[in-house]
């Protein structure tokens, strides 16, 4: 089972903490994810999560996709590419931090 269930999932997760980010609000949504602002508690900045969707993490495929997102971005340094700070994986459902 999955941390968050989609149909509720940003009403779930806004004002939680993940990892040391909380949580502030909901940017978007689309069908490979949904992107939240946040506030990242260790050093003080905005950043922003994606979450995968809920019924992802049970096809091996997107999950590699989703991984794959976050390492070509991350091996990059351009002005107009978002910065992935990190991808993590807690129970059941894939994050991914970003600013």
């Amino acid at each position: 089972m999955s941390l968050f269930r989609s149909m509720s999932l940003s009403m779930s997760i806004i004002g939680k903490t993940l990892a040391h980010y909380e949580v502030t609000g909901q940017l978007g949504k689309g069908g490979r994810g949904e992107v939240y602002q946040a506030k990242d508690q260790k050093l003080g900045r905005d950043a922003a999560i994606k979450v995968l969707p809920d019924e992802f993490p049970r096809d091996a495929d997107r999950v590699a996709r989703f991984q794959r997102e976050a390492k070509v971005p991350a091996s990059l340094n351009h002005p107009n590419i978002a910065a992935i700070h990190d991808l993590e994986e807690s129970r059941g459902t894939n994050f991914l931090f970003l600013n």
